[in-house]
């Protein structure tokens, strides 16, 4: 059942974290060690459940610890949530970007302040709200958001996930021109209705999600509007990059909000996928460094874990890690665990041991 074991900063008590929803796995720390189990898959169905309640008995025998207290996440409805608080420990929840953060930072080694760049496709915040482009300053279990990417509306919400077109016409709307949705998309019947739900702001939950970003731009670009699986059209847009390029005015930065609006205005109108995908990737790195190095001479950090599912994207990472290290700034990236929802049960036990 153990897939890895990471050596930690530091000797720990010994702690359970039950992970996520998506991609799940579950951690125990034994000492200065964490074994963390095999990725059970994502807890909606019958067969996850059950393996991932397996693994649990399985991980904390073959530590041979008792733990003294469970992480979860925040999200009341998850399964790995309930589990934990029906546990005769105490309950401690961790959330889910912070995780992210911990999780690379004790990858590292690093017991000391981080900002973290948090891109992913849905973290619950603590008021309930949908996050995912978020830039934090985690130290210990001290955390505060610095800032986060403007709010796009999500019509239909989780259904959007795996139907970018529906954030493309987010886009559209916020722009000013949702008139547009029912033509540019015509062959899907819900488009000719899209631009009313979102007049009315009827199932449409704001998001600061990177995800949700990366959906806008390929149903701009008309990249897999409808998917068969989430991640399928940004997975495609990463494929057609073949130069990074930069939009300089591609974003506006105000009071930590990072805002794309510019950029998806050009990709609306660029009718070139691989332009698109150049212009995405290179615009997106150029504005993350700049919004990280403004908080770093802001809090006088100069550690920065990049975690979170966008951080699969390979071209996105290295980018941006070259452009934070030319700012003088030390960007931790994931090595041996995902740096997504597999990897999270790792900060969640980080976090909770020090709790």
């Amino acid at each position: 059942m153990i897939a890895h074991t990471l050596r930690l900063p530091c000797a720990v008590p010994p702690v359970l974290a039950l992970g996520a929803f998506l991609k799940n796995t579950v951690c125990v720390t034994r000492g200065d060690e964490a074994l963390i189990s095999v990725v059970h898959g994502d807890l909606s169905t019958p067969e996850a459940i059950a393996a991932f309640e397996a693994s649990v008995d399985a991980l904390v025998r073959e530590a041979g610890v008792r733990p003294s207290r469970a992480a979860h996440d925040l999200h009341p409805d998850f399964h790995s949530t309930r589990f934990a608080q029906g546990l005769d420990v105490p309950a401690v929840p961790v959330q889910h970007h912070v995780a992210h953060a911990a999780a690379i930072a004790a990858e590292h080694g690093h017991d000391a302040p981080v900002l973290a760049v948090a891109l992913d496709g849905f973290g619950l915040g603590p008021g309930r709200q949908s996050w995912g482009g978020e830039l934090l300053a985690v130290d210990g279990t001290s955390w505060r958001r610095l800032g986060h990417f403007a709010l796009l509306a999500q019509p239909g919400g989780d259904v959007a996930a795996r139907e970018p077109w529906r954030m493309g016409a987010a886009a559209l709307h916020r722009l000013g021109r949702g008139r547009e949705i029912a033509t540019r998309f015509a062959a899907i019947p819900a488009a000719a209705r899209l631009a009313q739900v979102l007049d009315r702001d009827v199932n449409c939950p704001p998001t600061s999600s990177a995800g949700r970003l990366f959906d806008a731009a390929c149903g701009l670009l008309g990249i897999h509007p409808v998917a068969e699986f989430e991640g399928q059209a940004p997975m495609a847009l990463e494929a057609l990059v073949s130069a990074p390029e930069v939009m300089e005015d591609g974003w506006h930065l105000d009071d930590g909000v990072l805002d794309f609006l510019p950029l998806l205005e050009r990709l609306g109108a660029c009718g070139d996928a691989v332009r698109g995908a150049n212009l995405f990737h290179g615009t997106l790195a150029a504005a993350l460094a700049e919004w990280t190095s403004r908080a770093a001479e802001e809090t006088g950090i100069r550690v920065v874990a990049l975690g979170g599912g966008c951080f699969l994207n390979r071209v996105l990472t290295a980018d941006l890690a070259e452009r934070l290290r030319a700012l003088g700034l030390t960007p931790l990236t994931a090595r041996r665990l995902s740096p997504g929802d597999a990897g999270l049960s790792l900060g969640q036990a980080w976090i909770a041991a020090r709790s």
